[in-house]
């Protein structure tokens, strides 16, 4: 268990799922006095406020940000280098810093390029690989992180003391957390999520472009809404990850490219041995991936 923490005032940018999650999960574990929510859509923070996700609401960076101990950056990924920007003259002398993006590169470029020196130190870039398909704060729960691995990015020149607070703060919203390097994080990223949403979106789409696309949705079964849920997910946070982490997920679209085109020779060549070598691989790892998931934190996202 993490050691007791408490601060008093949290200024979260963004309430949607995981930043709405994330104030649940702190209320629930008697970790902060007061939240304060900002975002530029003031019917929801009024929602928020509602709802007891937040305690106060600010449609102003520089009210929302004021006295805060902790600042948590959790909206899509296209809008942080304005957020760091609209930081840098409202911080506190000792605020910390961190974030829920699902890209680490482009987080810490923006903000070395538009925080502070002293700033930059204490930010802690972070990412809880939780979530649903389902997005806003009506959809926030405190159990989200529950089981959950958050990875946190600190860089060489990141202060310890920034780092142990968030992770304290990460595990008692009931995460387990984990650090890696920002390059690790982005390359394993762009396989096991980025991708898979790429895929789903594009599966998706195909089918539904489709003179047959009545019929096709309406007879699709189990393994089809496996597959495609994350395609639910909000468009414009994908959008915003897809050309954030451009480079790692475009050298995972060419090996599987590669890969669906070994499938399609097969199939086209009646190489039968070929496919059920493949499927078998494919079984095999994907076994042992629900073992792990059955004893360990489940990552989900």
């Amino acid at each position: 268990m993490p050691k007791t923490i408490h601060i008093n005032k949290l200024a979260v940018i963004g309430v949607g799922l995981i930043g709405g999650s994330f104030c649940r999960a702190l209320k629930r574990a008697n970790a902060v006095t007061h939240i304060c929510g900002y975002g530029r859509n003031s019917d929801a923070l009024q929602k928020a406020l509602e709802l007891g996700v937040i305690d106060s609401m600010a449609t102003d960076l520089a009210g929302a940000v004021q006295d805060a101990d902790v600042v948590m950056i959790a909206t899509p990924l296209g809008a942080y280098a304005d957020i760091f920007a609209g930081l840098r003259d409202h911080l506190s002398a000792d605020c910390v810093v961190t974030d829920a993006g699902s890209v680490k590169g482009s987080v810490v470029d923006a903000a070395r390029t538009n925080l502070t020196a002293e700033q930059f130190r204490r930010f802690v870039p972070g990412h809880p690989v939780a979530g649903t398909e389902q997005s806003g704060v009506e959809a926030a729960f405190a159990e989200l992180f529950d089981r959950h691995r958050v990875i946190l990015t600190p860089l060489e020149q990141t202060e310890a003391q920034a780092v142990q607070m968030i992770e304290q703060l990460w595990q008692l919203a009931g995460a387990e957390v984990v650090q890696m390097s920002v390059a690790e994080h982005d390359a394993i990223l762009a396989a096991t999520s980025h991708l898979p949403h790429m895929l789903a979106y594009a599966l998706v789409d195909c089918l539904a472009g489709m003179d047959e696309q009545k019929a096709i949705f309406r007879f699709a079964a189990g393994g089809f809404a496996d597959f495609t849920r994350i395609a639910s997910s909000h468009p414009q946070m994908w959008h915003d990850i897809c050309f954030a982490n451009r480079e790692e997920l475009l050298t995972m679209l060419d090996q599987f490219q590669q890969q669906l085109d070994n499938l399609t020779k097969a199939i086209r060549a009646d190489d039968r041995q070929a496919v059920i070598e493949m499927f078998t691989r494919a079984k095999n790892a994907r076994d042992h991936f629900s073992k792990l998931r059955a004893t360990g934190p489940i990552p989900k996202e």
